[in-house]
This record gives C-alpha cells, sequence and structure tokens, in this order.
C-alpha cells in the first residue's frame, strides 16, 4: 500500500502540472479516486442485498435486467460482488454515487465517460435508481464522448505507435500559438513576456475550443494547425475578433459607447445585434443539454457577423456622433458577449494581440 501510494502521488504530480497549463482550478480536495470508496463497499453490497435490488447468482452478488440479454438470449447481469467476494466497477460506482448523493449532496452526477461504457452505466444508474439513491430530483448523466483521431482519421496515436501525451500537446499547441501572436505582432507592440503568455492562451484556447466544439459523442481530428489558424471555426479567430474591438475602444478615446434606438440600422448592424440578444437563450440551452458545442456554434457566428459588421460599417468614422456612439455601443456590448461566452468554456480572451 505504501509503494502504492507513492504512485499515486506521483501520478498527482502531473496530472497537477496538466490541469494548471489547462488553466483549471483543480485541487487535491476535488479529486477523490476509485480507492476512495474502499471503505463503503461491503455496505453498498449489504444495502443492495437486504433491499433486494440484487441477489445472489452463483455465489455472485448481481443485479439482473429485463432488457439486457446476452447474445445467447440470457439475462446479462451487473456483478456487483464476485462469488470469490472480489469487488468489481459496479460496487465502486454504487459506492460512490451514495456518496455524492448523500455525502456531497448532488442533485445532477455527470459522468464523462467513453461511449464504450455506456451499457455499464445504464446498469448501474438502472441500479441506483432500484434502490432509491437516484429519484427525480437526483439524476446522473453519462456524457459519452468518442475518439480522437489523427489527421490520418486513426485514433491518435505517435509515430512510434504510442499514446500521445495531453502535456506534449498542449506544448506544441503553445509553441505553435506562441509563433502565431509574434507574427501577428508586425508593430512590435507586445514584448517577450507578453508573446509568451498570449502565445499560452492562445494555444491552450485552441485545444479546448477545438474540444468543446464538437458535439462530445463524435468522433474528431485533432489538427494542431488547423486549431491555431486565424481562418475558420478556431478560437484563435474569436480571440483576435475580441482584441480587434478592444483596440477600436481605445482609439475612441473619450468617446463612450451609448445606445441610440432612434437611429436607423445598417443590415450588418441588425443583423449583428440580433444574434447579441440570443446569447442567453443559447446558454441556457447548451447548459440544459450538456453541448458545450451550441456554445462554440453561437460564439463563431459572433465573430463573424462582427467581421461582417466591421467591413460594413464604419465605427468612429461614421457620420454623426450618434452613430459612433451607438456603433462603439454594438462593438462593446459584442465584445462582453464574446468574453463571457469563452469564459463559460475556459477560454482566456487577451485584449491586445
Amino acid at each position: 500500500l505504501a509503494t502504492w501510494q507513492k504512485f499515486v502521488d506521483e501520478s498527482k504530480i502531473y496530472f497537477f502540472s496538466v490541469f494548471e497549463k489547462l488553466d483549471m482550478e483543480v485541487r487535491d480536495a476535488d479529486i477523490v479516486g476509485e480507492s476512495g470508496y474502499n471503505d463503503m463497499l461491503a455496505e453498498t453490497c449489504r444495502l443492495l442485498e437486504e433491499s433486494g435490488v440484487a441477489v445472489r447468482s452463483e455465489g455472485a452478488l448481481c443485479v439482473f435486467f429485463d432488457d439486457i440479454k446476452g447474445p445467447d438470449g440470457k439475462p446479462v447481469p451487473l456483478i456487483v460482488q464476485k462469488s470469490d467476494g472480489g469487488y468489481g466497477y459496479a460496487a465502486t460506482d454504487l459506492s460512490a454515487i451514495r456518496d455524492r448523493v448523500f455525502h456531497l449532496k448532488a442533485d445532477t452526477l455527470l459522468y464523462v465517460v467513453d461511449a464504450r461504457q455506456s451499457l455499464h452505466f445504464r446498469m448501474v444508474f438502472e441500479t441506483a435508481r432500484r434502490a432509491g439513491w437516484l429519484n427525480d430530483d437526483v439524476k446522473a448523466v453519462q456524457l459519452a464522448f468518442g475518439t480522437v483521431l489523427g489527421k490520418d482519421g486513426k485514433p491518435f496515436k505517435t509515430r512510434e505507435g504510442e499514446t500521445v501525451k495531453l502535456v506534449d500537446l498542449l506544448d506544441e499547441a503553445i509553441d505553435r500559438a506562441t509563433a502565431v501572436v509574434r507574427e501577428k505582432d508586425t508593430q512590435g507592440l507586445l514584448g517577450e513576456e507578453e508573446i509568451a503568455e498570449r502565445g499560452t492562451q492562445v494555444g491552450i484556447g485552441a485545444v479546448k475550443y477545438a474540444d468543446l466544439s464538437t458535439s462530445a459523442a463524435r468522433d474528431y481530428k485533432f489538427d494542431l494547425d488547423q486549431m491555431v489558424s486565424l481562418n475558420g471555426d478556431t478560437s484563435v479567430y474569436l480571440q483576435y475578433a475580441y482584441a480587434r474591438i478592444h483596440s477600436i475602444l481605445r482609439k475612441a478615446g473619450e468617446v463612450r459607447p451609448a445606445a441610440h434606438p432612434e437611429l436607423e440600422l445598417h443590415p450588418a448592424e441588425r443583423a449583428l445585434g440580433l444574434h447579441v440578444d440570443a446569447f442567453a437563450e443559447t446558454v441556457g440551452e447548451a447548459a440544459a443539454e450538456y453541448a458545450p458545442h451550441k456554445l462554440t456554434a453561437y460564439l463563431y457566428q459572433l465573430a463573424s457577423l462582427y467581421t461582417s459588421f466591421y467591413d460594413k460599417c464604419p465605427v468612429l468614422k461614421a457620420d454623426t456622433p450618434a452613430q459612433v456612439e451607438n456603433r462603439l455601443f454594438l462593438c462593446d456590448v459584442t465584445a462582453k458577449t464574446l468574453h463571457q461566452g469563452m469564459a463559460l468554456l475556459g477560454i482566456r480572451t487577451p485584449e491586445r494581440l
């Protein structure tokens, strides 16, 4: 056990370095490994057996389901405890549900687990429902995800055929994004420290956005070149739109954004304003369906509509002072919406790029 604990501690050092790189606030207390539920396993089995939810079958403690059968037509049980007294994943997963519901007082449990585990979790959740641990007020949902593929469309591996480490991918994304930031800084406005900081924010944002912009259940191709591209549906495109708006707001100087509802709008202004107005509804929908890709799609369209507005509607050189203020107001509310939307995805929005 002491040796095992060393492995755990060593693993955590790596995990926390990755969390930090991903700009995620995960503390030690937030992490409970499978072994954290060891003391609950025997009691979980006793509760299931005493309530009749689980029954002994050939020495093993099992839960049966009418609608889950194997190829031979026989019922496939969820084995909570093996005939030799050992515990499987089911015992741990059911104990975790008990802990999360009764100790943490959770009312929504989200399981982000490979789609291939769907049958297992269907049986675990149904068992917990029969035991009364899950009900109409406390629900568990599996957010099944697909496979990350390489550019060749095959499961993502290194040239040597080994699985790619996330930390190596993140480092490479940061390197490539830093090169993009340096290249775009044609006027030399950013110092080396700022370029490194922006490169990290752009690189990490690019990987997060690529992952979140695909429906989780679908496979997707991992292509760093595309992820850090300034063109197309990437976080970099959104970050540059945000930075461009802040550049305009800085140049406006003393002129403040102000809404003038009496003004007639250019079609590009109107389209942008209507899209901004749909933000709350989109966030609600994405949250209810556990579908961050709906939010990324909204933000990409927002940046695209802003680009169209920027091309067709002069802001600081608009025809009248009221029109300048009104267009600055549109710029400002677009920037705030981009910032809030990206923050919900865990992505930074630098004001200068």
